[in-house]
């Protein structure tokens, strides 16, 4: 037994030196050790408080002035509690029974308001701003920033949980936050005015105080919050922002946001208030750069022929061509000098055998690579002997690829393409009217030679014709929202010769000329035509471009698509989910919605629905087969969550060709691989959110059913268009060495739109590795080589990045075309690696020259010196902090990369625009010397 009661004894010493330990620091909180200085301050404080416990209050008011201003005497470091407010904590409650016996209504407010501070340490139930209420209406900011932080927070508190009949405390609140904003605005705390005020939803009261020295730090912290805030604030938040620049004169700042609202009636009222007619023209170049196109006003006739040049895009060819020659590129380039051949293993098989493949694949080539410089060494040079190298379709691409190397030339192109619209070939005649379409491609033109070419052939006999003609169209006037161009194609809809295919490519390029528009007419008659549309046309896998086409006409649209989805849902079945959470996903494209991207994340997992349709698709199957429609009801037998080995069985050769067609279109077809493209599609533009659907998508890769994986790398190349990013290229590279066919070619193809224009030699690399890879497979050499193309997109001067102005706006024609091609790819077989590969060209729309150059007031090229380095963040920030880093000097003109910005590097001139890219023009800087 003894050792149990040593055990005892020494747990009770134990204890004994633990309550030993405790009493001790009890005692030392209570008598910390302090300096003489600290000491006789507490004394003093102590003595402040014992005098208000007396029954005289003629002490009170002079304890109180004692208190006052030792509190706000007191310098408080960031890191700890202000002596006099620590000495005082002890009293916080003696103070409080203090105020409620005060009977002079002055002290009584003196000592709330120190009631008031000392709140600000101890008081979790909001009795600092209690006391601040009932406290006298001293200045607020004479009790230091915390005080005034600390209030802030509580008034935003305070504010959410009044009630309506409230209305004193409501008016004592405002009063309160109206000596809160100016004392912010004076201290550099504008971010905390704009939360405050945001939290109160009263963001007018910004106008009556900001000055012009906050008013630019004011609108970006503002324009920062907005992929943060839901609707409608968000748009408020713009709106505000938008009236504060125009305030101060702005006009280039607030056509920034007014063009984010995508409000035209304050688009224009903008560019029409402007006087100065430099700054005019400068507003011109930007509108131009949105593709917002609105007719000039008839009082405006004397200065409208400049700013029509400007909006109509004429000068764009001729600045490209200024570029290329300073850059020295001008010498046109032969596909092989992109394949470098010669550097790839020759025992892996030899790919320079001259197949119709190979030579389409050059064709698409040399139409990026030599993108709109004018000439190349196959087209331009040596007549048309090119294009008989290639067979039908092939003939038609390669033609229209003459259209690529012309683009934006619209008086010189026409002249060379003219010739081949004589041709007997409808393949080639059909080719050079795509050609005519994708040369006045981002250009206006009095004369609208596109539309006078082509509209001939809209209801010609050659489906083929309609097809080259219709989708010409749809390029040349992507984002006019023109009715006549509307009246012209939407007959071919309902036009009997037309086949799916054309219904397809009408459907697709109304959905383009009316991008982001929400069009009713063109709405109605795309959604009438599905609805119209036969099971067999429906279950075809072109029927998704109408599906597109109504999306791209409600592109950013968010909630005012909801009646739309609700018509949708009278579709059968594999179409309505594909087509109602495609157009979803456009409505919500680049807002990065947190809830959308969550429901797209919820529709992917779902995996009870595919398996009752898959019953329901056997029963329709049955029934099919009895009324003879066998080939076309296959395409919806199998289910999207197919198993690993349905997924080898439809890539054996053993298969028929129908049975083929049906399972590879049909998982493109599933509301899992539009869901996929949906984050993608509302998580671009937003940093945050790409990096955080980046880990989405490896989840989505390891654990999704097939059509969520196939879907995966089209995806993940969505939201880093144009832009090469390390992480997102090796995983793109992982995936396309993935056993499913379908994964390796979206893989591919999503190398090629993350480095599109860039010249990007690590991804030049990784192609070239894959093109030996795959040497003996044809379909994925041909895509590999498409790739290669469009890295080296106009030799590395072009990008296809829809978001410009400083990475602030998305270009909705851009988004569209880049789309286009996206779902062009959820069905590989049958359309870019069968016959519809011309649907790349859909492309053209989202190019545009990564440069920056600078003009005179004169409109004449003005090389001046400018540092480029990668963009920083400086919003909140105080002073005037460096909005660049590790930057590098040139002249102009010049190329940006994504992720890029510039700045004058002399103060000799000043740019009429605060976002230094794509056209500026100078003025000279009246102070320097």
């Amino acid at each position: 037994m003894a050792p149990t009661t040593d055990t005892k004894q020494q747990q009770a010493e134990q204890t004994k030196d633990q309550k030993n330990v405790k009493d001790k620091k009890a005692k030392e909180e209570e008598e910390p050790e302090l300096s003489d200085e600290d000491k006789l301050l507490y004394d003093e404080l102590n003595l402040c408080v014992e005098r208000l416990l007396e029954k005289d209050e003629r002490l009170y008011k002079q304890a109180l002035e004692i208190l006052r201003n030792q509190i706000r005497s007191s310098t408080s470091s960031i890191t700890s509690v202000p002596k006099p407010l620590k000495f005082l904590r002890p009293h916080y409650s003696t103070l409080k029974n203090v105020y409620e016996n005060i009977k002079d209504s002055d002290c009584k407010k003196f000592c709330a308001d120190i009631v008031s501070v000392l709140g600000m340490t101890i008081s979790e139930d909001r009795e600092c701003l209690k006391y601040r209420l009932l406290g006298s209406s001293d200045d607020v900011g004479s009790w230091g920033h915390e005080y005034v932080r600390h209030i802030s927070g509580e008034i935003s508190a305070e504010w959410q949980e009044m009630e309506t009949t409230q209305q004193d405390k409501f008016k004592k609140i405002l009063s309160l936050v109206k000596e809160i904003i100016p004392y912010d605005m004076k201290h550099n705390a504008e971010t905390e005015a704009c939360d405050l005020l945001m939290e109160i939803e009263k963001l007018d009261m910004l106008l009556d105080h900001v000055d012009s020295t906050t008013f630019t730090r004011v609108c970006l912290y503002l324009s920062s919050c907005v992929p943060y805030t839901a609707e409608p604030e968000n748009t408020n938040l713009l709106k505000i922002a938008v009236k504060i620049f125009r305030k101060f004169d702005r006009l280039p700042d607030a056509m920034r946001l007014a063009m984010q609202l995508n409000d035209m009636e304050l688009i224009k009222d903008i560019f029409l208030s402007c006087e100065d007619q430099t700054l005019q023209k400068q507003l011109a170049f930007a509108l131009r750069r949105q593709s917002v196109v609105f007719e000039l006003p008839e009082e405006m006739e004397d200065d409208a022929d400049d700013i029509n040049e400007i909006l109509s895009n004429n000068h764009l060819n001729q600045n490209f061509l200024i570029l290329a020659r300073e850059l020295d590129i001008l010498e046109p380039k032969v596909p092989e000098d992109i394949y470098k051949t010669h550097l790839e293993n020759s025992r892996m098989g030899n790919s320079s055998v001259d197949s119709a493949r190979m030579n389409l694949a050059a064709s698409y080539v040399n139409g990026f690579v030599n993108c709109a410089f004018g000439q190349d060494k196959l087209l331009t040079g040596e007549g048309n002997k090119w294009i008989y190298k290639n067979k039908e379709h092939g003939m038609m691409a390669t033609t229209a690829s003459l259209g690529m190397v012309l683009l934006w030339d619209v008086d010189g192109g026409l002249q060379q393409i003219d010739k081949y619209l004589y041709s007997s070939d409808d393949y080639i005649k059909a080719g050079a009217l795509l050609a005519c379409g994708i040369v006045n491609t981002s250009v206006r033109n009095e004369c609208d030679p596109a539309l006078a070419l082509l509209s001939d052939y809209i209801l010609n006999s050659s489906n083929v014709m309609r097809v080259g003609s219709i989708l010409g169209l749809g390029l040349a006037y992507a984002g006019s929202n023109r009715s006549d161009i509307y009246d012209l194609v939407s007959p071919a809809l309902r036009d009997s010769k037309s086949n799916m295919e054309v219904i397809a490519i009408t459907a697709l390029s109304l959905g383009l000329v009316g991008v982001g528009t929400a069009n009713d007419e063109v709405t109605s008659l795309l959604v009438q035509t599905l609805i119209e549309g036969s099971e067999a046309e429906l279950k075809d896998t072109q029927a998704r471009f109408i599906a597109l086409a109504i999306g791209l006409l409600y592109l950013g649209k968010q909630d005012q698509v909801e009646t739309i989805i609700e018509a949708l849902q009278v579709l059968p079945d594999p179409l309505k989910g594909f087509a109602s959470v495609l157009v979803e996903a456009c409505a919500y494209a680049g807002t990065g919605n947190v809830l959308k991207i969550q429901q797209m994340l919820h529709i992917c997992t779902d995996q009870e629905d595919p398996e009752k349709k898959e019953g329901e698709s056997k029963e329709a199957d049955g029934k099919a087969e009895k009324s003879g429609g066998k080939a076309e009801s296959k395409t919806s037998e199998t289910s999207a969550s197919a198993s690993p080995s349905k997924t080898d069985t439809s890539s054996k050769p053993s298969k028929s060709k129908d049975d083929k067609k049906a399972k590879s279109s049909d998982w493109g077809m599933t509301k899992h691989a539009a869901a996929v493209l949906g984050i993608g599609l509302i998580a671009v533009g937003e940093d945050i959110g790409s990096e955080m659907a980046f880990r989405m998508f490896g989840n989505l890769y390891r654990y999704g059913d097939q059509a969520v994986r196939r879907a995966v790398p089209l995806a993940l190349a969505l939201t880093s268009v144009s832009n090469p990013q390390l992480h997102i290229l090796d995983t793109l590279s992982k995936f396309s060495h993935d056993n499913d066919a379908e994964v390796v070619h979206n893989s591919i193809f999503g190398m090629a739109l993350t480095g599109a224009g860039t010249n990007n030699a690590r991804l030049a690399q990784m192609l070239r590795n894959l093109a030996m890879y795959y040497s003996k497979d044809h379909s994925n050499l041909f895509l590999v080589r498409l790739a290669q193309g469009l890295v080296h997109l106009g030799k590395g001067t072009l990008t296809i990045q829809p978001y410009h102005s400083d990475r602030q706006l998305m270009s909705p024609v851009a988004m569209a075309a880049i789309l286009s091609v996206v779902v062009s790819f959820l069905d590989t077989k049958t359309s870019i690696l069968g016959k519809s590969h011309y649907l790349l060209y859909t492309i053209v729309p989202a190019i545009q020259p990564r440069m920056l150059q600078t003009f005179d007031e004169n409109m004449k090229p003005l090389p001046v010196s400018v540092r480029v380095g990668q963009a920083v963040d400086v919003v909140g920030q105080a002073g005037k902090p460096k909005t660049i880093t590790g930057f590098q000097t040139h002249t102009t003109p010049v190329l940006l990369s994504y992720g890029e910005r510039a700045e004058l590097a002399t103060e000799e001139y000043i740019a009429l625009t605060p976002v230094i890219e794509g056209f500026v023009i100078l003025k000279k800087n009246p102070d320097y010397e």
